[in-house]
C-alpha cells in the first residue's frame, strides 16, 4: 500500500540508531547476548533529586494542560541556566520548551526553512539533521571533514560551503557521532566568515555542552555579532540521564520564538507537565551534582579507546566530548572476513551485529560512510566484553 503514503513518508529515511537498536532488541528477544553500544542513551539512572521533583508536582496535582511554550518559571529557570552556564542573556519571550531537543529542532526547521533553501551540515552531523531539514524543502550541503582535524569544520570549508542559497549552519559541539568539541577560538573563526553572510543563521545544538573532557563548554551566540543569528538548542536528555522526560528547549531571537512557539502550538502544544516542573529542579542545581556521570563517561573513554586502538584497522581520535567514538573503519573495506565481504561501513556494523553480537551504528547514517559510532554509554565490563569479541572476530 506504499503508493497510498504520501511522497513525504515514502522519501523519508528511518533513523538508523534506531533502527539498530530495535535489530538488537530482536536479537535479544531471541536469546541472544548482544551488547547494545548504538544507542545515545546514558545508562545511569536519573538522580534523586530531579525525581522527587517529579513526584512533588504529582502530589500538587499538576495534570493540566501547559503553556505552549513552557511554565513561566521552568523558562525562567533556563534563563538562569544560560546565563550561569554559558553567559548568554535571553528574556522570556526568546525561550521555547518542547518535547525534547528533536522537537526544538523541528520547529526550526519549520519556521526558518523554504524549498530550496540550502543548509549546511559539517560532516559527520546528528542523524537527523539531514531529514528533518529535507522534510521542510530545504537541501542539506555536506561539508565533509575527517579523523585528521577531529572532524572539525574549517573556516575555509565554510566559506567554499556558502551560497546565495544558503540560509543556515546547523552543528552540534560537542559533537554527536563524533564527540568534537569547538573551541572559542575555533568558532572565532567560523564567525569571522558568517560575519560577511548577514542572512545565514546558525543552529547550535549543544545538548551534549556537560558531557565535555576538555575544560569548557562555548557558545557561538556568546560572540555578540552572532547572538541575534543564533538559536540555541539544549534539553536534559544526555547530561541528566533523562531521555525518557522528553524536555528540550531553545533560545533564540524573539521572532524566531514566536515563530516556534506558533508551530508548536499547531503540532504537539505544551510538553508535558510533570517533566517540566522536575526540569526546573534540575536546571537550578548546580551542574556539579551530575559531574559523577561526566567523570565515569570520561573513565569509559579512555577505556575503550586504549581497548580499540589495540585492534589492527580502527583509527580513534581521542573526542573532547559527548559519549561516542567514531572510528575510521575503511582499513577493511575490500576484505573478507570470516567469509564476510566488507564493503563499506553499513557492511562492518552489520557484521559486528550478526557475528560478534555487538550493535554499532554505521557512520553512513551520520555523513560519513568511513566510520562506525559506538557509544560508550555502557559498563565497563560491557565495553571490554565488546570490543574483546570485536577483536577476536577481526583478527
Amino acid at each position: 500500500m506504499k503508493e497510498f503514503l504520501s511522497d513525504r513518508i515514502n522519501s523519508l529515511a528511518v533513523s538508523q540508531t534506531l533502527a539498530m537498536a530495535a535489530k538488537a532488541r530482536e536479537l535479544k528477544n531471541e536469546g541472544k547476548d548482544v551488547i547494545g553500544l548504538s544507542l545515545g542513551e546514558p545508562d545511569f539512572n536519573t538522580p534523586d533529586y530531579i525525581k522527587e521533583a517529579a513526584v512533588n508536582a504529582i502530589n500538587q496535582d499538576y495534570n493540566s494542560y501547559t503553556p505552549v511554550d513552557g511554565y513561566v518559571d521552568l523558562k525562567n529557570a533556563i534563563i538562569t541556566k544560560f546565563k550561569r552556564d554559558n553567559n548568554l542573556t535571553y528574556e522570556l519571550s526568546q525561550i521555547v520548551v518542547s518535547t525534547g531537543a528533536k522537537q526544538s529542532l523541528s520547529n526550526i526547521a519549520a519556521s526558518l526553512i523554504n524549498p530550496g533553501d540550502e543548509v549546511i551540515l559539517p560532516c559527520p552531523y546528528w542523524v537527523s539533521y539531514s531529514d528533518i531539514v529535507g522534510l521542510n524543502g530545504g537541501v542539506t550541503i555536506e561539508v565533509k571533514t575527517d579523523i585528521s582535524n577531529d572532524f572539525k569544520m574549517t573556516a575555509k570549508d565554510l566559506e567554499s560551503a556558502i551560497t546565495p542559497k544558503t540560509k543556515m549552519l546547523w552543528f552540534s559541539s560537542p559533537c554527536n557521532p563524533s564527540g568534537s568539541v569547538y573551541s572559542k577560538e575555533e568558532l572565532r573563526e567560523l564567525a569571522d566568515v558568517l560575519v560577511r553572510y548577514p542572512n545565514v543563521y546558525i543552529l547550535s545544538d549543544e545538548i551534549y555542552e556537560h558531557i565535555n573532557f576538555c575544560g569548557g563548554h562555548f557558545s557561538i551566540a556568546e560572540f555578540e555579532d552572532m547572538y541575534e543569528r543564533t538559536i540555541t538548542v539544549n534539553g536534559v536528555s544526555k547530561a541528566f540521564a533523562m531521555t525518557g522526560w522528553r524536555i528540550g528547549y531553545i533560545g533564540a531571537p524573539a521572532w524566531i520564538a514566536r515563530a516556534c512557539n506558533k508551530m508548536q502550538g499547531q503540532v504537539t502544544s505544551g510538553a508535558n507537565c510533570i517533566a517540566q516542573r522536575a526540569v526546573i529542579t534540575a536546571l537550578e542545581e548546580s551542574p556539579s551534582k551530575i559531574t559523577y556521570m561526566v567523570d565515569e563517561f570520561k573513565v569509559r573513554r579512555d577505556l575503550i579507546l586504549n581497548l580499540l586502538n589495540n585492534i589492527e584497522g580502527f583509527n580513534c581520535n581521542t573526542p573532547d566530548g559527548a559519549f561516542y567514538v567514531f572510528p575510521d573503519i575503511s582499513y577493511f573495506f575490500g576484505k573478507v572476513i570470516d567469509g564476510y565481504l566488507i564493503n563499506n561501513a553499513s557492511d562492518m556494523s552489520l557484521f559486528l551485529l550478526d557475528r560478534a553480537l555487538v550493535a554499532t551504528v554505521t557512520g553512513d547514517a551520520f555523513g560519513d560512510p568511513n566510520c562506525i559510532r559506538i557509544s560508550y554509554a555502557a559498563s565497563q565490563e560491557q565495553l571490554i566484553e565488546a570490543v574483546n569479541r570485536i577483536k577476536k572476530l577481526l583478527s
